[in-house]
Order: structure tokens, then sequence, then C-alpha cells
């Protein structure tokens, strides 16, 4: 069977479909910004290429932008320009509606405006996808057509379509992972360099890592909205932002970073969704959060603006996925592998293709429930300020008559401590609730052996 003679695509199609497969997918582009003109500078240079994957050459007919001046110094003359984004949602010649402006509620109408004229549509628009994403989804059920976002999540590491196909035979345990560039940034430099969050944060602005007005990116949310989509694909749920547990590193202290080091571990902000079964009630962890790694973990690895996301199959067990955070041409490589995918949707129907989340509608569990904060279990780094050094069993003691089981006790080293300070109690818990951690937190500022502020960080472990 091996060594039959090759046939063309075209004879083995009848001849209307094998017309429809050789033409070129017509896209529309809303956005020449930097996603948008990374997507035409790869598409314009691999075109050959791509074709030869996609079976069909796939060529922009029309762009939307806000400057027509700028955008045809992008584009060229050969493209349709206007500055009217529903005139490319409903275009007639348009088959596939590319997002790549941003936000929520304008491109939420077009997206919409797409589907209901039967295109279908890509973007890496992660905010709009965690905030709309069951109504868009719904709608493009209804009108059969797909909706692809591969660089929405973790830029051109190709990890949505890792959870929707190449691990499709495991039940997910968890998703965790750096998918936040900026952030991992700051922390790379507060940790190799000893600068402190602002210093951290005014360098990552100056390199073009930040914005301006950096705030989803330090403040966690622009990882919630990718941990929610991975989530929805990992363990066939609706997309549940707005229950997402976020906390950002506007607090985190250079101190930490140090005794972190000290313990042996690196301070990450990760994303992560844990499935967890308690008797016969299930829910899943969503949350956002600074923790400490084992500084020999892979993820610990991870520095400057790269990207990793880890997997646990109970098949598979522990996959890797790793790249670039950021850049245009980086997610110009996920947005055209959509493309690509819808290019050879042709003559498919919608009953045979790749469910958006993974899952089929009729299989999507409506009632998987976000754990709240209380009911996560992690283990947990503690730093306590205290007046005197002899006070480190005092602190211990009084952590295990509070439930909290301490797994390691001792103080932070002289060249960890900026000028000034105290002696600062360093704990390692075992796993434990957060509702215990917090409440013995909240208590043990009030003991009369500590000087400060209690911080605590979670640790994650994310072994096979």
């Amino acid at each position: 069977m091996y060594r039959d003679p090759v046939q063309s695509l075209e004879a083995l199609l009848p001849p209307a479909a094998a017309g429809a497969a050789m033409r070129p997918l017509r896209v529309g582009m809303i956005g020449i910004g930097t996603v948008g003109a990374g997507t035409f500078r790869v598409l314009a240079r691999n075109q050959a290429e791509i074709a030869g994957r996609a079976g069909r050459g796939i060529r922009m007919v029309v762009v939307c932008a806000r400057s027509l001046a700028r955008a045809m110094g992008v584009v060229g003359t050969g493209v349709a320009l206007t500055n009217d984004p529903m005139q490319v949602a409903t275009h007639p010649d348009v088959d596939v509606l590319v997002e790549a402006a941003g936000g929520t509620g304008p491109a939420r109408d077009w997206v919409l405006a797409a589907i209901r004229a039967g295109k279908h549509v890509v973007t890496a628009n992660k905010a709009l996808l965690a905030t709309h994403g069951n109504e868009i989804f719904a709608a493009a059920r209804q009108h059969g057509v797909a909706v692809a976002y591969e660089g929405a999540v973790a830029v051109s590491i190709p990890i949505v379509k890792a959870l929707r196909e190449g691990l499709v035979a495991n039940r997910i345990e968890w998703v965790a992972g750096i998918i936040n560039g900026t952030t991992n940034f700051i922390l790379s430099k507060m940790r190799d360099e000893g600068v402190g969050f602002a210093e951290a944060l005014a360098q990552a602005q100056a390199l073009g890592y930040a914005e301006a007005d950096p705030t989803f990116d330090i403040e966690g949310i622009d990882a919630a909205h990718k941990i929610t989509l991975l989530a929805a694909n990992a363990f066939g749920m609706p997309v549940r932002f707005a229950d997402a547990q976020v906390e950002g590193i506007t607090a985190l202290q250079g101190l930490d970073v140090a005794c972190a080091e000290q313990l042996g571990y690196r301070i990450k902000l990760l994303g992560v969704a844990r499935r967890r079964r308690d008797g016969e009630a299930e829910g899943v962890e969503l949350r956002v959060h600074p923790a400490l790694v084992p500084a020999m973990h892979l993820l610990a690895q991870v520095n400057g603006s790269m990207n990793a996301v880890m997997v646990k199959g109970d098949a598979s067990g522990v996959t890797m996925y790793y790249g670039a955070g950021a850049g245009g041409e980086q997610t110009a490589s996920a947005v055209i592998a959509d493309l690509v995918d819808v290019a050879r949707l042709e003559g498919t129907r919608p009953a045979q293709r790749v469910p958006h989340l993974g899952f089929h509608a009729s299989a999507v569990n409506e009632d998987l429930a976000v754990l709240p904060r209380a009911a996560v279990h992690t283990r947990h780094y503690l730093r306590v300020p205290v007046h005197s050094a002899q006070q480190i069993e005092a602190v211990a003691a009084w952590l295990a008559a509070q439930q909290v089981p301490v797994g390691q006790v001792t103080l932070a080293n002289d060249k960890a401590l900026p000028p000034g300070s105290g002696p600062q109690v360093l704990v390692l818990t075992d796993t434990v609730a957060q509702s215990i951690v917090d409440l013995a937190v909240q208590a043990l500022a009030a003991h009369p052996a500590v000087a400060g502020p209690v911080v605590a960080l979670r640790v994650e472990m994310l072994a096979g």
C-alpha cells in the first residue's frame, strides 16, 4: 500500500470540491499594528511554504486600519484598505476574518457580525475570548463556522493544539505555566540584578516588553485571560474568567526574591488550572499569582520574556512547551497556523472539526465549578519579621498550633537583608488549605514576637 501511485488532490475530489480547494482562502484583517503587520509580512514572505501546507493559497484581500497611509506602507497597493471594521467583517469577498485590533467591546461586535455572515474567525485577542468567549463560540456553532485562537494564549507556542489534539487521549490533571512575558522579564531582572520592582518595570518599558500602562500584565489579568482559555480546553468546561483568582506582582519585594533563592527556589508569576476531587465533589482551581518554584525545576529556568506551559495528563505524564512570550512575527506564526487550519476545513462538516474548546458542546461540563480561594491547597512560603532571632522557635510553635503544617524553618541570611532590617524568619509549609494559612497569617500579625507585616506566597512543586 505504501507504493501506490501518487494521486493529485483534485483527482480524489468531485469537480466542485476540487475547484474550491484550489481557490485561495481570502482573508480580511482588522488592525495592522504589531500583530497585524507581522501576520502580513510572514504570509508574504513564506507564501509558498504556507500554501504547500494548506493545500491552497492564503491571500489578504482587505485590511481595516485607523491610518490608511500607515497601512499602505505595510501592505502596499495590492490590498484594499478601509477604516470601517464592519466593512471587513461583512465583506462578500472575505472567507475568514483576522481580528488583530484588540479590546473587547467593538471587537465582540465585529467578530459576531463576521460569524453571522458565515465567515470563520481567527484572533489573538485573549481578553475578547476570556470575556465573551462563551457567546462567541455558541454563535460560531450556530452558524457552522470556526473560531481559532492559538495566538491568544502563548504567542508562538502551540499549546491550544496540544491540548485539543496531541493530548486528546488524556484526562488532564493540571495545566500550569509562565504565560506573560512582561512579568517574567521583570522577575528575571529582580533576581539576576537585585533591582526592585519599579526599576525592573522601567527597564521592561524601555525595551518594549511592557506597555506605557502595564496594568494588565503586572496585575496578572493578561495571564488570567490565558489560563482561563487553557482550563476550558483542558477540562471541558465553559470559559470562566470572572471566577479566576488573580494576584499580580506589584507588591512583590526584592527581599522575598532573595530569600526564595536562599531556600532553593525562584519566584515566577504562574497561571495554574488544577482539577480536584474532594469526596463526591469535583472542581477546578483557576488562579494566577506569584509563586516559589524549585530552582532546579524546568519552569524556574524560563527567563527573560520567554513563556512555558506544562501539562499533566494521566497517560502522557508531564509535557512542557516553551517559546517566545511576545513579538509580532511570533504571534503571527500562531495566527497563520490557525489560517492554515481554516484553509483545510473546505468540505468538512462542523461535527467533524476540532471543537472550539476541545470538547464537543454536548460534552462540555457546565457544572464544573471554579473552587473558591479558601479551598485551594498548596504549600506556602512565609516571611515573618521578628524582634529577635531567638524568636524563631516561638513562631514555628505558634504556626503548628494553628494547624499550619510547618515543613522547614530558618532565618534569612544577612546578605539577603537590606540595610537596617531586622531578623526574618522563613517558613516553608507542607500542603495546606488556603483558608488555614489566611487565618494564621492574619493572627500572626498580632503575635508579640512579630515586628512587621507577614508575607505569604504559594509554593508550587508541579511534580509528575
